[in-house]
């Protein structure tokens, strides 16, 4: 082949992809398609961080959000949170408004000492030789617990451990005040945070090294929260690069586990194993790791419970499928560990975070690599409604009466997201 051919080549892939990673910025008043459909979307808000020149007074533009990762709604106190992990801050907003209420920072100095009851935990301990509790953290995701008295986010890592193989660390913001109350050590690169249903435990899932920390969370006083278990998937992954050496821990992390979920009578954890596939299931009565469920698209990314279902999104496949969960349980105790009667429907590239309606009628989900929120029905598995979103969605969050989503579009180099969209919803 001459040169000019390979050079006529390389420039065609070249301009491919390009075209295949366009950065999309809908408008304010986009609307979902079809028309007619049974749920309607419309972008009615947005904050971002990437054009000054607005042409809406709805569109705002906000130099905190630095690459997005996830929200919380606070319906009963009419605000929302959304943690900007390159900013290393969680921002609180006004639901109405819109408006930005308060800046609550992930950076720790001496006179932070307080905040920590304990340097490390869970048999971790630091490569790193000055003081750990001075850092700034990138949060990651986070849940409720104590009737949302408490937040609880995960740090991605500490500022000074580059490629996130030390421990790292939880914070808990009282919703109060929207301070930071106690930060809670941790294993390596903490991901899903979830809450049991009666109020016992919160798992921490650990993308870092196969495991899940087990917090005691029975007290209404975080400083008497303290771990009580660490589980295990299949074996823990030793992490020996201490020297800083460069490694690419979206992928060197073992199974990579990801979402996270209780069973609604807090008796069963499930995790998602985003490395390798399945759903790993623990007894939170004996404490035991029970097995792996096969049979679902591999990559699982988020799972949730709904009225007897579990939905989970598979990332890389690009599916939404769910299965009942007492099938599941029953099967997982009879030491069966494969399913294949998964419902789902494919609703493109990069599933990320799903979430459900009060009525669980209709599951969102936010399509990362095609720039999209796809409608899915529970009833059928179906696609009803479709709406471009700003590229790299993320994370997403359906208000308490099911009439907002909000969702996160996380930066990229190269330009693309740095967006907290709101979109209404009509039924």
């Amino acid at each position: 082949m001459s040169i000019l051919k390979v050079s006529s080549f390389l420039f065609f892939l070249q301009v491919v992809t390009i075209l295949s990673a366009q950065v999309v910025h809908i408008p304010i008043g986009e609307k979902s398609t079809p028309d007619d459909a049974s749920v309607k979307l419309e972008l009615i808000a947005r904050i971002q961080n990437y054009n000054y020149n607005v042409k809406s007074p709805f569109d705002f533009v906000n130099k905190h959000i630095d690459s997005p990762k996830s929200v919380n709604i606070f319906d009963e106190k009419n605000k929302f949170y959304i943690h900007s992990l390159e900013g290393y801050e969680t921002l609180v907003l006004s639901l109405d408004s819109f408006k930005l209420l308060k800046v609550i920072r992930h950076s720790f100095g001496a006179s932070d000492a307080s905040l920590f009851l304990e340097n490390t935990a869970l048999g971790y301990s630091f490569a790193y030789k000055g003081n750990p509790n001075v850092f700034s953290g990138k949060p990651v995701e986070s849940c409720f617990t104590h009737n949302k008295r408490y937040l609880w986010v995960s740090y991605y890592r500490r500022s000074f451990d580059p490629n996130a193989i030390q421990p790292s660390a939880v914070a808990i913001i009282d919703t109060e005040c929207d301070s930071i109350v106690r930060v809670l050590p941790t294993g390596p690169l903490p991901k899903m945070v979830a809450a049991s249903p009666d109020g016992k435990y919160l798992a921490i899932t650990q993308w870092g090294d196969n495991t899940i920390a087990i917090v005691d969370i029975s007290s209404e006083n975080p400083s008497e929260f303290h771990y009580v278990k660490q589980f295990v998937v299949e074996y823990k992954l030793p992490l020996n690069n201490m020297d800083n050496t460069p490694i690419n821990r979206d992928s060197d992390c073992g199974f990579c586990l990801r979402g996270t979920v209780f069973t609604p009578d807090s008796k069963y954890l499930l995790v998602g194993r985003m490395g390798g596939g399945g759903i790993a299931f623990f007894d939170m009565d004996s404490m035991k790791y029970m097995g792996t469920m096969w049979g679902m698209k591999t990559n699982v990314r988020h799972l949730l419970i709904q009225d007897g279902y579990l939905y989970l999104s598979a990332n890389k496949p690009g599916f939404v499928q769910k299965a009942s969960v007492d099938t599941l349980v029953k099967m997982i105790e009879a030491g069966q560990n494969t399913y294949s009667d998964w419902k789902g429907i494919y609703v493109g590239l990069g599933a990320r975070t799903i979430d459900i309606t009060p009525d669980g009628q209709y599951i969102f989900a936010a399509v990362n690599n095609e720039s999209k929120i796809v409608v899915v029905r529970t009833l059928d598995m179906k696609i009803v409604a479709t709406i471009k979103a700003d590229s790299y969605p993320v994370g997403l969050a359906v208000a308490a009466d099911g009439r907002k989503i909000i969702v996160t579009s996380q930066g990229r180099p190269g330009g693309g997201g740095n967006s907290v969209m709101i979109f209404s919803v009509a039924y």
